[in-house]
């Protein structure tokens, strides 16, 4: 069965499970909008690291690109859960985005 580049990428799951994590924890009262913000950044570094990894070979920089707006975005996430610093698992969450950050650099060089 064919499978895509981006399937076989660690952090392309450990955004996966950082994006659903977001989808399914409530977040404090009057927070709605970090809960928005912090989703809508966990959707873009998944959807990023997989188009980056389907335009990265022979295709310039295009690739390196989508990884990079990746990094960005995994930042963002981890500000958002500085925030809301009292969730539960959110520093766990905020190291998966630590590994995924440290991956998707060595993937832009």
């Amino acid at each position: 069965m064919y499978r895509f580049a981006h399937e076989n990428l660690d952090c392309y799951q450990l955004a996966v499970e950082v994006a659903r994590w977001f989808q399914q924890t409530s977040f404090p009262r009057g927070r709605s909008g970090l809960k928005e913000q912090g989703q809508a950044a966990a959707d873009s570094v998944v959807l990023n690291i997989a188009e980056g990894a389907g335009r990265r070979r022979g295709q310039g920089d295009a690739g390196k690109n989508h990884h990079d707006i990746a990094l960005g975005s995994a930042s963002e996430c981890c500000a958002v859960l500085d925030l809301v610093h009292s969730l539960p698992s959110a520093p766990e969450q905020q190291e998966k985005l630590r590994r995924i950050g440290a991956m998707l650099t060595k993937m832009s060089r």
